[in-house]
Parts: structure tokens; C-alpha cells; sequence
């Protein structure tokens, strides 16, 4: 009898696994589709412009590198907090609350970009005072200047991205992202090499496809009965949700920030070598890669985090610690299939950016640190989803401050400045910070007592209390 109900046991988590698989499935591949397609735009506005020269490579890299860390990885941070919130509301079957939260991000972003624009605009002096090459800071500043009108759409792209994923809502995401990908190449060519504005105009399609993907996500919205129940404007809820979002806006602001900040680092460390052009050239060309790749990897961890917070807002916290299983899995087996292909494509690979025999060859020798790079990173994506569907943003700030402030810069500065690697020694202690971050992360998540997440969850929603951090860190 014992024999019959293990084997009826084991049957029924066959079928609950495959059931969860294609549940993340068919959330993850859409949403590897729209993370890859948003992520795309900027990538393309680079290689275009390594097209025209190194000196365009080379600012274009260094402003794309300055406007993530201190604009749109902001924005990024601030839309981690709809992750959690979103997500445990429409679990809880709280549709009005999940509207609210929408609204509120929304209006909290945009003044938030103002004086992020005022910064970009005076860029070059900023970047000509640390000891960046003048023509690359100005550069630099020209093609951000240009991006400005791309910040503010992003951000709204942003909040509304969250608003549909939090719903498994991600057809409609999937449909304006690639209409806006199909809209961009086009332009940002005839930008770039056939109507005159050379490198600028790139950063001026990014913005026009943004806003062409808010605008279409804004009219389904509008329109569709699908968002019916969670369209609902109340003022009244909207403003009262200003402290609920802030107290995991923050947190969830600085763990983003500060692991890219990180990857930014290095771009203006390179900056400070002998041959600034070619280190920044090639470091913007790995950091380039792991940034793309990281978002298909996003894709996967976006469809933990909403697995994970809407079964804790259900009170489900059985499934929500099954997931973690499912996703972890699928992530680890793209990203080992992922970093072979890189690493036996790496004689051609730089190819794909410049058509500098030099840039190429650089690439070539820092590649298998890239591929190492990558599987970390996509742990790490997966991890920090789900640390965000549990709302536990607090915690994942103070372990990407060790892993990366801690331990993976000195050790960069190290192996660059003293040891002499130059670009690649920079590239050595990143991947030793992720290393260390992955560790913790995963750490943290095998430890997570799962019943009183889902209490947590349950008191945020209902009563509108978020706990404090001492009383999130009891495992």
C-alpha cells in the first residue's frame, strides 16, 4: 500500500512539474522575445556606429554606458517595486490595488527624469573632468543629449511592461515590442547613413521606437476588455500608494544601480589606459553582450517573478517554492548552451562590432571570461526575480554592495592597474563579484522559509504594511 500511494506521489509531481514548465514556458519565451527586442535598440545604435569610425564606436559606447547607469538603469531599479506589488495584488485577486500601483510608478518616473536629462546634458564636462578623452566625452555628450526624449518614454514602456506581466498579460507586449524593433532598424539607418546625422541619429530612433511601443501598449490598455478590471483609475488609492512603492522602490532602485553601475565602471576605467580607445571599444563590446544576453535571461526571471509573487499573493507558498526549481533549471541549460556557442565562435565573434583587426583580436583573447560571465549572469537574473517576487529588495541591495563594492572592484583595479591585465583584469573581478553574488543569492533562496513570505505578502496587500527589513531577513 505504501509502494502504490509513493508511486501515485511521485506520478502527480511528474505532472505538477511538467505543468509548471509549461506555465514558465510560455511566459519566459514570449517574455525573452520582448526583453531581447527593448534591449536591441541601443545594440544597434552601436554597431551601426562602429560602422563609422572608432572614435563614434568609442563615444557611443561610453554614452550608452553613462545613460544606463544613471538614467535608465534608475528607471529599470524604480519598476523592480511593480514586480512584487503587481504581482501579490493580482494573486490576491485586489485588481483596484494592482491599477493603483500602475498609476502611481507611472507618475513617480517622470519627474524623476528631469533631472536625470539635466545631468546628460552637461555629460562631457563631467567626463572630461575624471579623465575621460575630450573627443570621446563629446561624443559622448552629443549622442545623450540626443537620448533625452528616449528616457521618458522608457519609462513609461517600463511601468506598463510590468502592468502586463504581473497579469501573464504578454501578447500584447510582445506584439508593440516587435512592431517597434521592425520600426526602429530602418530608421536608425536612414538616421545614421543616408539622412545625416550620423551617430546622433541612432540615439533619436531609440527614442521614436520607445515611444511608438508606449503609445501602442497605452491604446490596448484603453481598449481592450482584457484590462478591464484593473484599468480603474482612483485618485484616492493612487496617492496613498506613494509610501507602499517608494519603501521597495528604493531598495529595489539600489540593487539594480549598483550591479550596473559596476559593469559602468569598467568602461570608464578603461577609459584611463594607455589606449583608451581600443580597451573601451572591446570592454563596450563584452558589456554589450552580457547586457543583451542578460535581458533574454530577464525574460526568465520576469516569468519567475510573476509566478512567484502571484502564487504568494494566492497563498500559495508550496507552488511558489516549486517554481524556483523549474526556473533555475531552464535558465542554467540556455545559459551553458549559450557560453559553448560564444566560446567556439570567438575568432568571428568581434566581427560582429567592427571591422578593426585589432578590436577583433582583443575580443578573441577576453571571450572566455565572457562565456564564464554569462552563466553567472544568468543565475543571478533568475535569483534576483525571484527575490523580487518575494519583495525582498532590501536584501538583494546588500548583496550586490558586497559582491561588487567589496569584492569584485578591488579586485579589477587590482588585476588592471597592478597586475597589469589591463582591460581583461577588469573583466577577471567582475566575474568574480558575480560569482560571489550568485552564491548569496542562491543561498538566501534555499534558505527562504516560504509560509511566511506568503504571510508577508498577505499583511502588504490587505492591510497595506510593508515589514521591516529585520523582520524580512528571518529565513
Amino acid at each position: 500500500m505504501e509502494q502504490v500511494e509513493v508511486v501515485v506521489t511521485r506520478t502527480e509531481n511528474k505532472t505538477w512539474i511538467v505543468e509548471e514548465l509549461k506555465k514558465v514556458s510560455s511566459m519566459a519565451a514570449p517574455m525573452v522575445v520582448v526583453s531581447v527586442s527593448l534591449s536591441l535598440l541601443p545594440t544597434i545604435s552601436l554597431m551601426m556606429a562602429g560602422h563609422l569610425g572608432k572614435l563614434p564606436l568609442s563615444g557611443v559606447s561610453v554614452a550608452t554606458s553613462f545613460t544606463n547607469a544613471t538614467g535608465f538603469a534608475v528607471i529599470f531599479g524604480f519598476c523592480g517595486a511593480l514586480d512584487t506589488l503587481c504581482g501579490q495584488a493580482y494573486g490576491a485577486g485586489q485588481y483596484q490595488k494592482f491599477g493603483s500601483y500602475t498609476y502611481c510608478a507611472t507618475i513617480s518616473l517622470v519627474p524623476i527624469c528631469l533631472p536625470i536629462s539635466i545631468l546628460w546634458i552637461f555629460m562631457d564636462k563631467l567626463l572630461i573632468l575624471v579623465g575621460l578623452n575630450p573627443e570621446i566625452s563629446r561624443v559622448a555628450c552629443k549622442y545623450s543629449i540626443a537620448l533625452i526624449p528616449a528616457l521618458f518614454g522608457y519609462a513609461i514602456v517600463q511601468s506598463l511592461l510590468r502592468y502586463f506581466q504581473s497579469q501573464s498579460l504578454i501578447l500584447p507586449t510582445l506584439i508593440s515590442s516587435c512592431a517597434a524593433l521592425s520600426f526602429y532598424v530602418p530608421i536608425c539607418w536612414g538616421l545614421m547613413f543616408k539622412w545625416g546625422f550620423g551617430y546622433c541619429g541612432g540615439a533619436i530612433a531609440v527614442g521614436l521606437a520607445y515611444w511608438l511601443n508606449a503609445i501602442l501598449l497605452t491604446c490596448y490598455i484603453r481598449c481592450s476588455s482584457s484590462c478591464e478590471k484593473t484599468r480603474i483609475l482612483c485618485w484616492k488609492d493612487v496617492f496613498s500608494s506613494f509610501s507602499t512603492i517608494w519603501r521597495l522602490a528604493v531598495p529595489s532602485t539600489v540593487m539594480v544601480c549598483l550591479e550596473w553601475w559596476t559593469f559602468e565602471l569598467l568602461i570608464l576605467l578603461a577609459g584611463l589606459l594607455p589606449n583608451s580607445k581600443l580597451e573601451t571599444s572591446v570592454l563596450s563590446i563584452c558589456l554589450t553582450t552580457t547586457a543583451l544576453h542578460y535581458f533574454l535571461q530577464y525574460g526568465i526571471g520576469a516569468a519567475a517573478s510573476t509566478r512567484v509573487s502571484n502564487e504568494l499573493g494566492s497563498g500559495n507558498p508550496l507552488a511558489a517554492r516549486a517554481v524556483v526549481g523549474v526556473v533555475l533549471s531552464i535558465s542554467l541549460t540556455e545559459a551553458v548552451i549559450v557560453s559553448i556557442i560564444l566560446f567556439c565562435m570567438r575568432c568571428v565573434f568581434g566581427y560582429a562590432y567592427s571591422n578593426d583587426k585589432e578590436v577583433v583580436e582583443y575580443v578573441k583573447k577576453v571571450t572566455p571570461l565572457l562565456s564564464l560571465s554569462i552563466v553567472m549572469d544568468s543565475l543571478q537574473a533568475v535569483l534576483s526575480g525571484i527575490a523580487r517576487g518575494c519583495g525582498r529588495q532590501q536584501i538583494g541591495a546588500c548583496i550586490n554592495l558586497g559582491a561588487y563594492y567589496f569584492i569584485g572592484t578591488p579586485i579589477s583595479v587590482l588585476l588592471c592597474f597592478v597586475a597589469h591585465l589591463r582591460g581583461k583584469g577588469l573583466w577577471i573581478g567582475v566575474v568574480t563579484g558575480s560569482t560571489m553574488q550568485v552564491a548569496l543569492l542562491a543561498l538566501l533562496t534555499a534558505a527562504t522559509n516560504w509560509q511566511k513570505q506568503a504571510r508577508i505578502a498577505k499583511d502588504r496587500i490587505f492591510k497595506g504594511q510593508l515589514q521591516q527589513t529585520a523582520d524580512g531577513i528571518e529565513l
